[in-house]
This record gives structure tokens, C-alpha cells and sequence, in this order.
């Protein structure tokens, strides 16, 4: 497999977690010397001299680095949100379906997943496709990620502050309901109405949990906590990367640690029910640089190379 991969963007969180998680591997990694990160020309030489270009750039620099591939053999894993609901670019979260693998390796254009969005479609588009969830069920969806969400300059100062009088133990934003990850849960999640979304950062580096309260009362008559459950962990029974956890009524679960997959591409999946009550709470926990960025990059590139 001696495909050249050129990233664009190598100093970010996601490009420096992208090059660990790549070191030593089976690829050709190229990236630019400080000098030349800026530079057009040299940019525009790397994007059309490579064979997959993975750009871990903001949104704007990644619409540039598109406009500036000429060759048409060059294949592109875009980790921005730039792309995710583009025609023409391939949505980048293998578990989709039972063919979205095959979609992604096949594809001349790939948008990599946002980290919040991972985790909300993974729990909502098997209800959905079941139809164990109504489409137009008015979602309220909060997460917590570390603060290294914010990206390598937000995390640094994050750091920075860390024990003095400017350093937060949790704040919540995104409050002005126009977060820009909302827009691809509704796309990929199958829903028909726009969720609420509402966004936190942490004090601890990485690591996402992401709830999502339902009420059975307003759900289908068979959507019990315990058929939900039974639908996410058929959905997923052959995934590499996402386990569901057990549920049992005798030992139902008491917390949720964020950081448990820190460092992996690994998420879990979880379905907490009160008959008493009628709820039910979905849960996933998964890296923000794992399975919510470079992890997944690494996924897609691996099956993007396996049909070169």
C-alpha cells in the first residue's frame, strides 16, 4: 500500500493526533515545512502531486485547498465542516449503513464527520430507519467535550489559564442555536425537523458524552427502552469501532465517564430506561481526536487505500 498521503493543515489538534495515529505506518505521510504551510504554490504542488490529500484545515482554507486540486486522480478526506452536506462528497461514518464502507472506499471525496454529529447520528439513524423514532420527535441533544474541541489555539489557552482565575470547569455554548454540526445530525440522523443542540466544553482534554432524552409516551407503542436497544445492538453487532453496552434492568447504569475511549477510534453506545417513569436516555462516549477526527480519518483513509 504505497499510496502518498499529503495533510494539509498538520499543526491543528486533528493533524497532529492524524500524524501520531499514522507514524510508522503503512503510508508515505508529506507535509510542508513551517515555511512553506502558507505558501500557494507549494500548497497547490502538494494537493496535486499526492494521492490523498487529508486537509485539517477551518472551513474556509478547506474550500481553498478543494479549488486548488486539478488532478483528477487525487482523493480527498476533508476534516473540516466544510463539505459535510455537500453533493458529491461522501459522508465519512462507515457504520452509516450496511454500504456506506463501500460508498467511502469507492469515493473521489470523502467528508470526514464532525465529533458531535458521530455520536448523535450513530444513536438516532438506527431508530430512525426502524422506525422506532418519529422523524419530526422535537430532539434536545447535550454533550460535553474536552477542550481540546476548541481547536490547538482554544486548547492552549485553555492550559494557559488552567488553575487561575481565567480557566472555566465547564461552559456551555452554542446558545444562539445555529451550531454548525446541527444541519448534518438532521441530514444523516434522518430526521425531518431541526434538533436542539446544545454544546459544552470541559476541563479535562478530550473525550465527548452525548445524551439524548426520549419520552415513550411519545414514541411508537413497540419502542420500548428494552426493543431501542435491541435495534442499536443489531445495528452494530459486526462494527469494529462501535460496542453497545449491555443494559439490565437489575444493574442499570450509574455514570458516564467521558475519557474511557481517550486515544482510541472506539465509541460506545448505551440505552438507559425507568419503566416507572417512562423515559429513556441515549448515551455514546467516544475521543473528539479519535473517532471524532483523526481516528476516523485514519478509518476512511484504510478503506479508501484498500480500492486503490
Amino acid at each position: 500500500m504505497d499510496l502518498n498521503i499529503f495533510i494539509d493543515g498538520d499543526q491543528g489538534t486533528t493533524g497532529l493526533d492524524l500524524q501520531n495515529r499514522l507514524r510508522g505506518g503503512e503510508f508515505r505521510i508529506r507535509t510542508l515545512p513551517t515555511s512553506l504551510r502558507k505558501d500557494a504554490a507549494a500548497r497547490r504542488a502538494a494537493l496535486n502531486e499526492c494521492d490523498i490529500a487529508i486537509l485539517c484545515l477551518p472551513d474556509a482554507a478547506a474550500r481553498d485547498a478543494v479549488a486548488m486540486i486539478e488532478n483528477p486522480a487525487v482523493r480527498v478526506i476533508d476534516a473540516s465542516s466544510a463539505h459535510r452536506t455537500s453533493p458529491g462528497w461522501v459522508y465519512g461514518l462507515p457504520e452509516l449503513d450496511a454500504q456506506q464502507g463501500e460508498r467511502i472506499a469507492s469515493a473521489p471525496r470523502v467528508t470526514n464527520p464532525g465529533c458531535y454529529p458521530t455520536a448523535a447520528v450513530a444513536l438516532l439513524r438506527p431508530l430512525t430507519d426502524a422506525g422506532l423514532l418519529p422523524t419530526d420527535y422535537p430532539l434536545v441533544i447535550h454533550a460535553v467535550s474536552g477542550y481540546s474541541g476548541q481547536g490547538r489555539v482554544g486548547a492552549e489557552a485553555h492550559e494557559a489559564a488552567a488553575g487561575g482565575a481565567g480557566a472555566h470547569s465547564l461552559k456551555v455554548y452554542g446558545l444562539a442555536l445555529e451550531h454548525k454540526h446541527v444541519a448534518e445530525i438532521e441530514a444523516y440522523g434522518g430526521l425531518a425537523q431541526r434538533p436542539i443542540f446544545v454544546p459544552a466544553y470541559g476541563s479535562y482534554r478530550q473525550g465527548i458524552v452525548l445524551t439524548i432524552g426520549l419520552h415513550a409516551r411519545m414514541l411508537p407503542s413497540d419502542a420500548s427502552g428494552v426493543r431501542i436497544h435491541e435495534c442499536l445492538a443489531e445495528r452494530y453487532r459486526d462494527a469494529a469501532h462501535v460496542r453497545v453496552l449491555p443494559m439490565s434492568s437489575a444493574a442499570p447504569m450509574a455514570e458516564l465517564d467521558p475519557q474511557v475511549h481517550n486515544g482510541s477510534n472506539d465509541m460506545s453506545l448505551a440505552v438507559a430506561f425507568n419503566e416507572r417513569t417512562g423515559q429513556i436516555v441515549l448515551s455514546a462516549v467516544l475521543d473528539n481526536l479519535g473517532k471524532g477526527a483523526a481516528g476516523a480519518a485514519v478509518q476512511n483513509l484504510r478503506l479508501m487505500a484498500s480500492a486503490s
